[in-house]
C-alpha cells in the first residue's frame, strides 16, 4: 500500500425530506447570500425548488436563482453564474440537481474570486487557491460530485470536456434524499449506476500491490450495484434500493476506496471525448468504453482481471487458463450493462467509427502517452475506440 493523505470534510445529511432543512445547513456553513443553481424544469415541477426556497427564507437567507444546467455542463452558463454571483455579492452556492449541476456550481465557485478566466483551471493542473463554499441537494446518484473535489465541464466552443480537482471544491454539506431519485427514467438511473461502477473500476485496476482493504471495499460497492440496479429499474419506487445506490455513488468517488493505490482514469478520459463530440450521457459512453478498455489492457495483469471475474461476477476460476476467467469477467460486465439498458457499441450509442481520428485528436496525446494502469499512446486509444465501435455480446 502506498502512503496517502485522505481529506473528506463534507457533512452528509441522508434520508427522507432532508432537503427541507437546507437553510439551516447553509447558515451553519457560513452562507448568507446564496445562488441556487439547478438544472431542468423538473426541480420546479416537482416542488423541490419551492421547498428549497422556503427553507432558505425560514433561515433568513437571501437567494438568487440560476437554472438551465445541461448534461455535460457548459462553460457559457458558468460565465453567466460568475457574473450573477459577483453582481449579487453571493457568498455560498447551493446546487440542486445531479453531477452536472454540481460540477457547474464548482466552476462558478472557483471563478467568482478569480481575476482571470475560470477555464484556466480545467485540464491544466493549475491549482485552485480560492473558491466560494458549496452545498448540494442531490437528485441523481451517479457522478459522486457531492462528495468529491472534482469537476468536469464542457467548453462550448469545440465541445471539449476537461476537468479540475481541488479539496477547495469539496462541498461543505450534501443532502442526500433517495426519494428525489424515484422519478428518474430507467435510462438515467442506469447511466448513473454505470458511472458509479466505473468510478470504482478506475480505482480497482491498480499497479499497487497488497491493497486488500480497498480491494474489498471496491468489490462490496460493485456487488451492491449489481444487486440494486436491476431492482430499481424494475421498481423505481424501491426506496431501500435507491438508498443503497445513492450512498454507493458517494462512497465510490470521495476516494475512500482509492487511497493508498495507483488509479487509472483512462476510461473516463477516453469517454469524455465521446460525450463531448456527441453530447451523449456520460454513463452511456462509459458503458461502451470501459469493457473495451478492459479487453485492451487485461493482459497487463491477467490475475487482477481474473480476481474481478471470481469475486465480483462469481465466475469459476480456471487455474489452468486464468486468461479464460479474465475474459469471462469482462463479458459478464458487458452483459450486465446491456441488461440494464445501456449501449455496448458505437451504433447503439449514436457514435460513428469514422470519427475515431477526430476523437483521438481531441484526446490530445499527440506523440506522448497517458499514465494509469497501462500507459496509452494515441494508437492505443484509437484501438480502444475500435473495440468499442464493434463490441457485441
Amino acid at each position: 500500500m502506498d502512503n496517502f493523505n485522505f481529506y473528506s470534510p463534507t457533512e452528509f445529511i441522508f434520508g427522507k425530506e432532508t432537503e427541507n432543512s437546507c437553510g439551516e445547513y447553509v447558515k451553519k456553513h457560513g452562507g448568507s447570500r446564496v445562488l441556487i443553481h439547478y438544472g431542468s424544469g423538473s426541480a420546479e415541477r416537482s416542488g423541490l425548488l419551492d421547498r428549497v426556497k422556503a427553507s432558505l427564507e425560514k433561515s433568513g437567507i437571501y437567494y438568487v436563482v440560476l437554472g438551465g444546467v445541461k448534461p455535460n455542463p457548459r462553460d457559457t452558463l458558468i460565465y453567466e453564474g460568475i457574473e450573477l454571483c459577483r453582481r449579487e455579492n453571493v457568498d455560498f452556492i447551493l446546487s440542486v440537481g445531479g453531477g452536472s449541476c454540481i460540477d457547474s456550481s464548482k466552476g462558478i465557485a472557483l471563478g467568482v474570486p478569480y481575476d482571470g478566466d475560470f477555464w484556466d483551471f480545467y485540464g491544466t493542473g493549475k491549482p485552485v487557491e480560492k473558491a466560494l463554499p458549496i452545498g448540494t441537494i442531490l437528485t441523481i446518484a451517479a457522478a459522486g460530485s457531492e462528495g468529491s473535489g472534482a469537476s468536469v465541464v464542457t467548453k462550448e466552443e469545440g465541445m471539449l470536456k476537461r476537468d479540475v480537482g481541488s479539496d477547495l471544491l469539496r462541498p461543505r454539506f450534501s443532502i442526500l434524499n433517495p426519494e428525489l431519485t424515484q422519478t428518474l427514467p430507467a435510462y438515467q438511473t442506469a447511466c448513473g449506476a454505470t458511472d458509479i461502477m466505473a468510478h470504482v473500476f478506475e480505482r480497482y485496476f491498480t499497479n499497487t500491490n497488497e491493497v486488500e482493504v480497498t480491494d474489498r471495499l471496491c468489490e462490496a460497492l460493485l456487488l451492491t450495484m449489481i444487486k440494486e440496479t436491476p431492482r430499481v429499474i424494475k421498481n423505481p419506487d424501491n426506496y431501500e434500493a435507491r438508498a443503497n445506490i445513492m450512498w454507493a455513488g458517494t462512497v465510490a468517488h470521495n476516494d475512500i476506496v482509492g487511497v493508498g493505490r495507483s488509479q487509472d482514469w483512462n476510461s473516463h478520459g477516453i469517454e469524455h471525448e465521446l460525450s463531448g463530440l456527441y453530447d451523449c450521457a456520460h454513463g452511456a459512453g462509459l458503458a461502451v468504453i470501459m469493457p473495451a478498455w478492459m479487453e485492451f489492457v487485461y493482459k497487463h495483469n491477467i490475475m487482477r482481471f481474473a480476481q474481478m471475474a471470481v469475486r465480483i461476477w462469481s465466475c469459476e476460476m480456471n487455474f489452468e487458463n486464468p486468461e479464460e476467467t479474465a475474459l469471462r469477467g469482462i463479458a459478464c460486465f458487458r452483459k450486465f450493462l446491456h441488461g440494464i439498458g445501456m449501449p455496448i457499441n458505437f451504433a447503439e450509442l449514436g457514435a460513428r467509427e469514422e470519427d475515431i481520428p477526430v476523437l483521438v485528436e481531441k484526446f490530445g496525446l499527440g506523440d506522448g502517452k497517458t499514465g494509469g494502469f497501462v500507459a496509452l499512446s494515441s494508437e492505443d486509444v484509437a484501438e480502444i475506440y475500435r473495440i468499442a465501435a464493434n463490441a457485441a455480446l
